[in-house]
């Protein structure tokens, strides 16, 4: 796990997206103060924004080197793809959980169902990278449901994620429907998947 320390570090290089528990006023106002005294500075290569580029999608998501190279060559074989890498990592078992609302964090998620908490059309997973697709039901293992995990997780009001139209969520039952496949622009994501490609195009 990365100190808080490394996480801020990496979060002022790689933008205010990359770890949750960055997402605070206070950071965003130190990192733009960061992003003005980088761009005083020379600009950077084509080969370092590919990079950088490539770094935040990683650690948005939480993966290793090859796991997001496994994932950009196989989305290249597609017809679109930027959404096909967008759908491949939203539709990660551990991004599903995260983004459904049952975890804090995409790393929390993880934690989940590589600890078993988390059923897929009533079987236990213990494989986060687990593809699923339109139809696959998700829910908090019956055995988990009193853990303090999940204490409290319906009544939860504040400070809500909004659920991706994708998803369609009942956390009194602490389960999600995919009911649908993610949709990708930079805009809404933040992500500029097509600088990805570049770089392992090099």
């Amino acid at each position: 796990m990365l100190p808080v320390k490394s996480k801020y570090k990496i979060g002022k290089r790689l933008g205010v997206g990359v770890f949750e528990q960055l997402q605070t006023q206070k950071f965003a106002l130190s990192a733009a103060r960061g992003e003005k005294k980088v761009k005083r500075g020379r600009g950077g290569s084509d080969y370092g924004k590919q990079l950088l580029e490539k770094q935040r999608v990683r650690y948005t998501y939480g993966l290793a080197e090859r796991q997001l190279s496994n994932y950009a060559e196989k989305a290249f074989e597609a017809a679109d793809p930027s959404s096909a890498l967008h759908k491949a990592l939203e539709l990660r078992v551990d991004s599903a959980v995260y983004r459904a609302g049952f975890a804090t964090t995409r790393r929390a998620a993880r934690q989940m169902v590589s600890h078993g908490h988390i059923t897929i059309n009533g079987r236990r997973t213990t494989v986060p990278s687990h593809q699923l697709k339109k139809g696959d039901v998700l829910s908090v293992r019956q055995g988990s449901r009193t853990s303090p995990l999940f204490a409290g997780l319906a009544e939860e009001k504040e400070g809500r994620r909004s659920v991706p139209s994708w998803l369609e969520v009942d956390l009194s039952a602490l389960k999600a429907e995919v009911t649908g496949e993610p949709s990708y622009t930079t805009v809404e994501t933040g992500l500029d998947y097509a600088t990805v490609f570049e770089f392992y195009s090099r």
